[in-house]
């Protein structure tokens, strides 16, 4: 005999597998300590969360981290300090940056000609260099990014945002995932699970290319009135659970639940319905051209979703890890950058016209940084000691740099910010402290920024003073 569940699953109803886990595990959360905050635990500062992912590890030393000495001291062996560096050695080498830098904005912030559009904009950017990292692996230095930790199993941070505010809009997942379509980032669906939070706070996975959400419509085509029938068929379903079960208070809140993942459907395909927007729009997010279009379209599609409520949107900026550049630092990042770098200044400046960017954090990061050293002569190899990333919109302080790498960017030596300390700061402008929103697991209370390797703290000095 078929079950509910088994039928909604293989029916050609259009609800679709996202709305259906979704609603399953809305569901059955409410059993298993769902908490949504009733209000922040303090003034939010800021509503939404565009994350954008570089994954692969962006060279510092060549988009955001000049260092003269590095490029007088190129070729010349590295042995941890100035002074002490010896010419001739085979190994730890020091390579000069390929890129020139200028300095943009009121504030002087640096950039090299890698990232001339997001440069543009460096009087809305808060700038960190003294990142740091636990891991020089791909795998465990991105789960460390998104979640806090080396070792995947714990909540990523979408998740933990999403269990902590829900999302504003009734119709939408709280926590959505713009992946590359032509595959998955490094470490894959890893880096937007739930961990040991209930289901429904895992990221969604929306398409960027074809429809939206992920089997809407059937694999092939349907009779006429197959649709209906199959509604009508669950609705018999749902009348004898409760002729059966008369007393079950959640029926109807479930039954709910399955018919407002129909409308969740219907609002996606609006709200991602990119072809409402002027063409100015389209061609600021550079849907004009072949090499930026695909992360345009993503970053157009986030915009429209922290619009319409969505909290935290993770968007990748290609399939596997796009910003490695083993090989060499200037042929490899000026192809990333060139498929990057106007989309994102485009998103920048379409928040900024909207009013959206005070109330929307920005959060443009690699996993970890490059060495100052050559790998195969020209490139470079992982670095977890320094690292630079970029922060806008939602109180971040503009115009600002913080923190200091040694003189050739290896280690992060001045106001060091860690990974844990990067998303309390986050979560504290979004109204949530960090040590405060719990989740009972395996006999303790967890909080987002627990971590074998360091205790988090909210950077103030990222903040701005509204």
């Amino acid at each position: 005999m078929v079950n509910r569940r088994q039928f909604l699953q293989s029916s050609g109803m259009g609800f679709g597998a996202v709305a259906l886990n979704w609603m399953l595990h809305q569901s059955a959360s409410g059993a298993s300590g769902r908490q949504v905050l009733e209000r922040p635990h303090h003034a939010p500062r800021a509503k939404s969360v565009i994350f954008l992912t570089q994954s692969g590890g962006a060279s510092q030393m060549d988009l955001f981290d000049p260092k003269p000495v590095l490029q007088r001291m190129g070729g010349k062996t590295y042995v941890d300090k100035v002074e002490m560096f010896q010419p001739g050695s085979e190994t730890n080498v020091l390579l000069g940056s390929p890129w020139t830098f200028k300095k943009y904005g009121d504030c002087g912030m640096d950039f090299s000609d890698a990232l001339p559009h997001t440069a543009s904009h460096a009087n809305d950017i808060c700038m960190v260099r003294s990142m740091y990292t636990e891991h020089n692996n791909h795998g465990e230095a991105l789960v460390m990014m998104t979640s806090g930790d080396i070792f995947p199993g714990r909540p990523t941070w979408g998740s933990w945002i999403s269990y902590g505010l829900g999302s504003e809009n009734d119709n939408l997942p709280a926590f959505v995932v713009l992946r590359d379509p032509d595959g998955y980032p490094g470490t894959g669906a890893t880096l937007w699970q739930n961990g040991w939070l209930p289901a429904v706070y895992r990221g969604t996975e929306f398409n960027s290319q074809g429809s939206p959400l992920l089997n809407l419509a059937p694999h092939k085509q349907l009779p006429t009135g197959t649709r209906e029938t199959d509604l009508e068929f669950l609705q018999k379903f749902n009348r004898q659970h409760q002729e059966k079960y008369p007393q079950n208070s959640l029926l109807d809140a479930r039954i709910q639940n399955y018919e407002m993942a129909a409308r969740m459907q219907v609002a996606a395909m609006d709200i991602l319905d990119i072809e409402q927007e002027t063409e100015s729009t389209k061609k600021l997010f550079g849907l004009d051209n072949a090499n930026t279009a695909g992360y345009g379209r993503r970053l157009l599609m986030a915009r429209r979703m922290v619009e319409s409520g969505v909290r935290f949107v993770q968007v990748f900026a290609g399939k596997g890890n796009p910003w490695d550049s083993h090989t060499n630092v200037d042929t490899e990042i000026k192809d990333i950058s060139g498929k990057t770098d106007l989309p994102v200044a485009g998103l920048l400046t379409d928040l900024k016209q909207r009013g959206l960017l005070d109330e929307t954090i920005i959060v443009w990061t690699g996993e970890f940084g490059r060495l100052p050293v050559s790998q195969n002569g020209k490139g470079r190899d992982h670095n977890r000691n320094g690292f630079s990333l970029l922060l806008a919109g939602g109180g971040f302080k503009p115009g600002y740099i913080h923190g200091r790498t040694d003189d050739v960017g290896y280690k992060a030596v001045e106001a060091r910010v860690s990974v844990p300390d990067l998303f309390a700061t986050i979560m504290n402008q979004l109204g949530i402290d960090h040590d405060e929103l719990t989740y009972e697991h395996h006999g303790r209370s967890e909080t987002p920024t627990d971590s074998v390797v360091t205790d988090a703290a909210v950077v103030h000095e990222l903040l701005g003073n509204v």
